[in-house]
Parts: structure tokens; sequence; C-alpha cells
């Protein structure tokens, strides 16, 4: 069972993770210092955001996560369409945020593209690892990680802070101010992640109590590191803020008064190392639990229990963010396309989170008016991300497919065992029938006078909907057939 520590630290990991390694460099060759106005925004819509996914994971605390809750408010075509898209998103998202840590093992011993192999290769197997060991080993590896990044994150910062100089923040807003919103677009990668650990919700001691804890601490924390190393960056780097790779190097050289590229190194490992762990423990749940609903092959299934340990699908997720790293270099695909493509596909599942929470949280309560602003938010940012929106409507229509072609193959087994059942049922009415009774009667007028279940009748044992949220804690989530 994850502790509030444990799944604050999760949180903390996947979304501070990589993004604040190299996204401050990224914001400001876009904008220059006007983007400190993008990751203020950022910050301050990341609160309705991480508390919209709070309480849907608080109430309906279920290892398919956002999936479950747009299944419950739309169907179970769109719950299929939006776990698809997070499941292949987090394998295409691997490259670019093993990258931006290999930048920094790269620029401290050298070897190039081989050495942003090796580690993206060496990450998969080390989180992999972790997560085969259950959450809770995890969990604790993530808790020791993050507080070592904030111990050192603070280091960097409190170094370079007095060599911070205001006329580096002039002109303001060199590019314009609609440079403002590409920037916006770009940034979006470092706040994803409010909704990835909502698939390890009914994995908490007590989801209603601990998820929304463990998710405002990992607000304030994320929001108070991204504005205190952005400006910072602004501040001391000045016009070079946008052309170095590895802002949170030269901060620390700066303000330890040497060369530091082997600690920036680690920093950055544990960062991605971080970021990594918490989204292959979400979408490891996610395809566990993809698979127990239909969305997936049903070997899938196996660890979509609270408690229990996805192992098959974490084996997938893995294999697959290999997959990318091997194919991404011949095929010639950059870091930049696949973090937006990535990104995108985020905030299409923001939008139908979003709308599932604005359908299913009670109306008239602040839960509910904080999913409508969250929404009206990320419907914004569905317009910033352009035409990268396309691959995650690729991956739903392949999602889509995958459902029509299984309710085919059920609808062609299901024929023949209903005509041999009637068959059956014919053959034995004939057989039971007095002699007055006529055996050629239709079998539907048998059909028609059985009994049907009243309210006072026995009932079968509850099952489960594939397409409601399932919580422990509440006995609204089963539905009885």
């Amino acid at each position: 069972m994850l502790t509030v520590k444990q799944g604050a630290a999760l949180s903390v990991g996947a979304v501070l993770g990589t993004g604040v390694i190299a996204l401050p460099a990224l914001g400001a060759q876009i904008a220059g210092p006007a983007s400190l106005v993008a990751w203020l925004a950022l910050v301050v819509l990341s609160a309705p955001l991480a508390a919209t996914f709070a309480a849907l994971g608080a109430r309906y605390p279920d290892a398919g996560g956002v999936s479950t809750y747009v299944g419950a408010a739309f169907g179970p075509r769109a719950a299929a369409v939006v776990g698809w898209i997070f499941y292949v998103a987090v394998p295409v998202g691997f490259l670019p945020a093993a990258s931006f840590g290999a930048a920094y093992v790269t620029a401290a011993f050298g070897g190039g593209h081989r050495t942003t192999l090796l580690t993206a290769g060496a990450l998969i197997v080390v989180v992999a690892g972790l997560n085969f060991g259950g959450v809770k080993v995890s969990g604790k590896a993530q808790l020791v990680l993050a507080a070592v990044l904030a111990g050192l994150l603070l280091l960097a910062v409190g170094t370079a802070l007095p060599h911070a100089d205001l006329a580096n923040l002039r002109p303001f807003a060199p590019h314009g101010w609609l440079a403002v919103g590409p920037a916006v677009a770009v940034l979006v990668w470092g706040f994803a992640g409010w909704e990835a650990l909502t698939s390890l919700a009914a994995d908490y001691r007590d989801p209603r109590r601990d998820v929304p804890r463990a998710t405002w601490i990992a607000v304030a924390v994320v929001g108070v590191l991204y504005l205190l190393v952005a400006t910072t960056s602004q501040l001391v780097l000045g016009p070079r803020a946008g052309a170095v790779e590895a802002p949170l190097a030269e901060l620390l050289t700066i303000g330890l008064g040497r060369d530091v590229k082997v600690l920036t190194a680690v920093v950055a490992l544990l960062l991605t190392a971080g970021a990594v762990n918490a989204y292959f423990a979400g979408a490891a749940k996610l395809g566990a639990a993809l698979g127990r609903d239909g969305a997936l092959p049903a070997w899938f299934a196996r660890g979509a229990g609270a408690g229990e340990v996805p192992r098959r699908s974490l084996a997938v997720a893995a294999g697959l963010a290999g997959a990318t790293v091997v194919a991404a270099g011949p095929l010639g695909v950059g870091t930049r396309p696949l973090m937006l493509a990535t990104t995108a596909s985020f905030v299409v599942v923001y939008v139908l989170g979003t709308a599932a929470a604005v359908k299913l949280l009670p109306a008239g309560t602040w839960s509910r008016r904080t999913a409508m602003v969250a929404l009206l938010c990320v419907v914004g940012l569905l317009a910033l991300t352009g035409w990268y929106v396309a691959w995650a409507a690729g991956v739903a229509v392949v999602a889509l497919g995958y459902q029509a072609a299984t309710a085919r193959r059920a609808r062609r087994v299901q024929v023949p065992q209903r005509s041999t059942s009637m068959m059956c049922m014919a053959a034995s009415s004939a057989d039971a029938a007095p002699p007055s009774m006529p055996t050629s009667e239709p079998i539907s007028s048998f059909s028609s006078s059985s009994p049907q279940p009243s309210s006072g009748a026995t009932r079968r044992p509850a099952r489960r909907s594939p397409t409601s949220p399932a919580s422990k804690n509440s006995p609204d989530s089963v539905v009885v057939p």
C-alpha cells in the first residue's frame, strides 16, 4: 500500500521529472524572459487540474485511472480511446525524457549518440526492475529520489541567485507577447503527470483521504521548484538562458565556482529516473486494467487488482520504450516531435478526463466547479498543440478498430452458441411436454412466459462493470445483472 509521502513523491517525480532539466532553456529560446509568464500560467493551471484528478481518484479508486472515469461518463469506447492514448504515449515519450537526462551524461563523459542510447537502455532496465518489485518498492525508491532532487535543486538555486542581475530581464518580450503561446505549448511537457498516478489510487491505504493530501503536497513542491529554477535561469544566465543545453549545469557551475558536470549528470539521471519510474508504474497498472475491461487482450489483465503487480503490462510498456529508442535513430525522428506528440496526447487525456469529472462529480460542489475551470483551461491548451494532436487521433482510430474487431469476434462466437442453446431447449421442451401440448409451439412463447426477476427475488452475486469506477470504499461501484 502507498503512503501519502510515497504518493506525493511519485507525483513530484511524474510532473517535475525531466522538465526542470531542459525546459527553462527551451522556454527562454521561444519567448525570452516572457517565458516566465508561461511558467506562472502553467503553475496556476496545474492546481485545478491536479485537484480534479485527485477528486476523481479519491471518489473512484481503480487501476483504470482516467480510462475508468471516462468510461463511466461516456461509455466503453471512450474509455478504450483514453486508455490507449495514455498507454502508448508513455513509451513514445520515453525517448525525449531519456534524452534530456542523457545530454547531461554525454556532457560529463562524452560518447555522443552512443552514450544517449546506453543511458536510455540502462534507465529502462533500472525502472522496470523497480516496478517489477511492486508499487511499494518503487514508492520507497521514489521517496528517496524526490528528497535528494529537491535538495540538489535548492542547492543550484541558492548558490546561483547571488549572481542574479535584473537587467537580464530586459527586454522582457524580445520575440513579442504572442510568443508566450508557443512557449506554453512546449512547457506543457513539464506539467504532464497529474493524471498518470490516478491508476495507483486504489493502492493507497485510504484513497478518499490520502489521494488529495498527496496531490496537494506535490502541487506545492512542483510549483515552487519550477518557478525558482526558471526565474533563476533568466536572472543569472540572461540572454544565454535560451542557448545553453544544460541550464541546471550552468547554474551549479556559476554557483559553486567550478565544473560540476558529474554532479549535474547525477541530478539529471535522478530526475529522469524519477519521472520514468512514476509513468511506468501508472501505465503498467492502466494496461492491466484495460486488459481486465476488454480494451486490450485479456492477457494484460493480470495485476489489475489493488496491491497486485502488473508485470505483463509493465513488460510490454518497457519493450515498447526500448523499441522507440532503437527505431528513432534509423528513422531520423528527433526528440522534439516525439515530445510534442506526447504532450498533445496528454492534453487529449486531460480534456476527456476533466469532461468526465464535470459529469461524474456531484453538482454544486467545489470539486465540480474546479473541474469546469480545468476543462476550459485544457481546451485552450489543446488549441495550442497544433497538428501534433493527429498522433493521438491516430491512436484513437486504432483503439476503436480493435474494439470493433473484438465485438465482431464476440458476435460470431455467440451466434452458434445461441442457436445450439435454443435447439437444446426445444428438444427438452418437446420431451417434457404433456400429450395435450403441441410440441411445435414456438420457443419464444415459453421464454415470454418465464418468470422475470423482481425486486424481492434472489439475485446473483454482484459483478463489477468494466466501464464503471471500481471503488473498494463505495458500494455503488458494482453492477448487478
